[in-house]
């Protein structure tokens, strides 16, 4: 009798187990023709960022925090992930709706963290917008150190680079990101 229950309990738990791990979460990217027409028109600066799409930038937080300056002028979005990550990777399809409904007023980036399977979640999962590689979490503490054990955050800046808002969790809809793009950059 014990036997059945065990083996009933390891079938559940792996039934369930095999729902959710981020290889089940599909991809909500659009196809190229829609995205470059999303983005067409788009100030060069967030034209730019659509030009490095979907890739993982180097060059730590000295790159990222030059990014973060160049972007002055533009209301900034930066999400923090990694793929090892369950409600991270639940929320890219938040991000590949949203990031190129907005591309063209608001700037996204991404702040891969502590991570070494990056490049083939996203070869799997695209998004519109770069991604810096973060493996000493050194881009993390500039973002904010109080988040630095936890993802996913979302940071936002408004168009002087001031911080004004971080979401700690992952965004389980479209329509939530984008009220917090309105209400706190004015988007």
């Amino acid at each position: 009798m014990g036997y059945r229950i065990g083996l009933a309990g390891a079938v559940v738990a792996s039934l369930l187990l095999a729902g959710c791990g981020g290889s089940s979460v599909r991809s909500g990217a659009p196809n190229a023709a829609t995205l470059a027409a999303d983005y067409r028109g788009a100030p060069a600066p967030l034209a730019g960022l659509f030009a490095k799409r979907n890739s993982l930038l180097g060059g730590g937080t000295p790159a990222f925090a030059r990014e973060l300056r160049a972007l002055r002028g533009y209301p900034v979005v930066v999400n923090k992930w990694a793929s090892w990550c369950d409600n991270c990777l639940e929320e890219f399809t938040v991000f590949q709706e949203v990031a190129p409904r907005y591309g063209r007023r608001v700037a996204f980036l991404g702040d891969d963290w502590d991570d070494g399977g990056g490049h083939s979640w996203l070869a799997k999962h695209p998004l519109s917008f770069p991604s810096y590689e973060d493996h000493s979490g050194s881009i993390d503490q500039l973002l904010g150190p109080a988040s630095a054990s936890y993802a996913p955050v979302t940071y936002f800046y408004d168009r002087r680079g001031k911080q004004v808002y971080f979401h700690y969790g992952p965004y389980l809809s479209a329509a939530s990101l984008a009220h917090d793009i309105r209400l706190y950059l004015g988007a």
